[in-house]
């Protein structure tokens, strides 16, 4: 009976004392819940069935990331355990002093354990249930779902997938408890209460060389990814990561040391109120935690980016679709010789190209063998040969006759273009081509179509494109006159074109007998040349709209699942430490008052300690993300950076909510402990 009451008493008084960690077990429980039950909150709304397909991709991508988040939660776990025995240590020499012996101990663990366990895990899953109804709507937001049918849902997927996960965490804990128990030594537990940790004071040259070295490190990455992108490959992005890491490392080891050397040497603020005592505790803390403090600010980093990237290419994704999707659907068919266009192969096979469609635009689009992207380069080639090694010069280019083209965009609902007869237009909306084409162009770049010699009517790149998408493809086509091509130089038919239909179940009907129609002529292609000769796309608004939404959908879902995870476990890994530390610090805290310290000024310095404690690792990793992030803009080009700047505010506000969250609750934790209401005084 014993054995019960004494771990109900301990869970009852580290309630008080370690609320924090009993706080980030219940937050796990929820988000894993929340996030593993989006599954259910979809199928109770009106969903079409192409993105029913994407939310069952979308869950078995979040099944498998919810593998690397129970990892994280489980170090985390055994870590906060761990880092609370610790605490324990007089309580354990107590028990081994009245004769309880190890297995004993082991045994209060276990029950503490399973208690604690038990807890969160219901409370976590009340939450959680609680938590996903709100989520729903988001769901409903991103996918844009019809909620009239939605109900209050539970599900038993999630439940029985977040017992199983956390069984697990817990059971990994116990065995941990266990084996501390057994290499206790009643020696060092007793001095452990003795033990003060002293501040060392690194030698300042070696400290400066490494923090010089780190800087220089970290410069170099940050060159390589932010401004020498294209020359970028992947074993110099696997250095520039490891140097990333290695200098983060080396930064939190030289600034342990130098911190508080720098600081006593500013004798005005050194010795300016409690300073003294405020940056020796901040180094102390610092010294003990630098492996700790590189992992927070690599993980603040990762949760930055992943963050404002994911939610970055969901708005693009969204903005792209109005722009680069202006038509109901378009068919692009490479042509042979023994087929010269789409309305013959249609033909052959019973059937009207235009059947269907109520406005179009049909053309076709031109190369010239001798017209290669070298050649339109003229004398930059050289140039951008030695910035941009990796693009293939010798592609012939995409041409296209102005009266085809004002046409299409008459279609888009864009006003018409403009050309002499000895003039050409560039059309580009890929940034990265984009750059190269406009150094280019900016020289006066002269070309030769055909035979004929044109100059460009601009001096950088006009924004457009020839074929529809969500995202921006096109890397270069060229606008030229009409009496500048040649007829037998067609390689590209497209079809562009609006349904005749007004309601979306009549698109869908429409768009349903052109897939039978495209099936019946693949079928006859396949029948005439090897697969890998044809070319055929069919490309309708409803499924790039369908991709864009669940592809922008399973970013942000993932970006918040990590995200939050991260934020998590940095927040209550910090926050135990300094609650650590203010445990410890009692008596020194008592020492202040006696000599007649302010407890206003007290305040004011665990404030200033909780806070420069937890803005460290967030600043550095700031800047790691400000440099991470003009490498992700360059990966993102394709899809576009509109919503950077709401994805940056949307961000901070996540981060402000949950790293600034435990920052307030550890300084209103950390300063009841020190006013003598923590359970170790009593």
């Amino acid at each position: 009976m014993m054995l019960f009451k004494i771990p109900l008493r301990n869970i009852k008084r580290s309630l008080r004392d370690y609320a924090i960690y009993f706080f980030t077990l219940i937050l796990g429980v929820s988000i894993f819940y929340v996030f593993n039950a989006i599954g259910g909150q979809a199928a109770m709304m009106k969903v079409s069935s192409s993105r029913n397909d994407i939310v069952k991709l979308m869950m078995t991508t979040i099944s498998g990331v919810s593998v690397f988040v129970a990892s994280i939660l489980a170090a985390l776990i055994v870590y906060a355990s761990r880092f609370l025995m610790k605490r324990r240590s007089r309580e354990f020499a107590l028990y081994m002093l009245l004769g309880m012996s190890k297995g004993k101990i082991s045994a209060i663990l276990l029950i503490e354990t399973v208690v604690i366990g038990i807890g969160s895990l219901v409370a976590g899953l009340f939450a959680g249930i609680g938590l996903s109804q709100l989520m729903s709507a988001l769901v409903a937001n991103l996918f844009e779902a019809d909620m009239t049918a939605y109900k209050f849902s539970v599900s038993g997927k999630a439940i029985g997938m977040t017992i199983v996960y956390f069984t697990v965490m817990y059971a990994i804990v116990m065995l941990s408890n266990s084996g501390s128990v057994t290499k206790m030594k009643l020696i060092d537990l007793i001095q452990s209460g003795k033990k003060s940790e002293k501040i060392r004071l690194r030698n300042p040259i070696v400290c400066v060389v490494i923090f010089t070295v780190a800087v220089l490190g970290l410069g170099y990455a940050y060159y390589q990814v932010a401004f020498n992108y294209e020359n970028l490959n992947t074993e110099k992005i696997g250095i520039c990561i490891a140097l990333g890491v290695t200098a983060t490392f080396m930064i939190f080891l030289s600034v342990a040391g130098l911190l508080l050397r720098v600081i006593m040497r500013m004798k005005k603020v050194y010795h300016r109120g409690l300073n003294s005592f405020t940056f020796r505790q901040i180094s102390s803390k610092v010294s003990t935690m630098v492996f700790s403090m590189s992992a927070i600010c690599l993980m603040l980093f990762v949760t930055i980016c992943s963050l404002t990237t994911a939610f970055s290419v969901r708005n693009s994704l969204n903005s792209n679709l109005k722009t680069l999707c202006p038509v109901d659907a378009q068919i692009v068919f490479e042509i042979k010789e023994e087929d010269r266009g789409i309305s013959e192969i249609y033909k052959n096979n019973g059937y009207e190209v235009t059947d269907g469609f109520k406005d179009y635009v049909h053309f076709q689009a031109y190369a010239d063998e001798s017209f290669t992207l070298a050649e339109s380069l003229g004398e930059q080639l050289d140039v951008l040969k030695k910035n941009y090694a990796f693009i293939d010069y010798e592609t012939s280019e995409t041409i296209v006759k102005i009266s085809d083209y004002n046409n299409l965009l008459k279609l888009f609902g864009k006003e018409p273009l403009t050309l002499s007869d000895d003039e050409y237009i560039v059309l580009c909306d890929y940034n990265g081509m984009k750059q190269i084409r406009d150094l280019a162009l900016d020289k006066g770049s002269e070309i030769t179509v055909f035979g004929k010699k044109l100059h460009s009517k601009y001096d950088k790149c006009k924004d457009g494109f020839i074929c529809i998408g969500a995202q921006h493809l096109n890397a270069g086509v060229y606008v030229v006159p009409d009496n500048a091509v040649s007829p037998d130089a067609a390689n590209m038919d497209i079809f562009t074109g609006n349904y005749n239909a007004e309601s979306k179940e009549e698109k869908q009907n429409v768009e349903q007998s052109q897939r039978e129609r495209i099936d019946t002529i693949t079928a006859y292609l396949n029948g005439k040349y090897n697969e890998d000769e044809i070319m055929l796309m069919f490309e309708t608004k409803l499924d790039i709209y369908d991709a864009a939404i669940g592809l922008g959908a399973i970013l942000a879902f993932l970006g918040l699942y990590i995200g939050i995870v991260f934020l998590v476990a940095c927040g209550a890994i910090l926050a135990l430490k300094e609650l650590s530390e203010s445990v410890d610090s009692i008596p020194k805290y008592d020492t202040l008052r006696k000599i007649g310290t302010d407890e206003k000024d007290i305040s004011s310095s665990l404030f200033r300690q909780t806070g420069i404690f937890f803005l460290l690792p967030l600043i550095l990793a700031i800047i790691h993300s400000v440099f991470g992030m003009k490498f992700a803009m360059k990966v993102m080009e394709i899809f576009g950076t509109e919503g950077m700047g709401r994805s940056i505010a949307l961000t901070s506000v996540i981060l402000l909510m949950v790293y600034g969250g435990y920052f307030i609750v550890t300084y209103i934790n950390s300063k009841w402990i020190i006013r003598g209401k923590s359970i170790s005084s009593e």
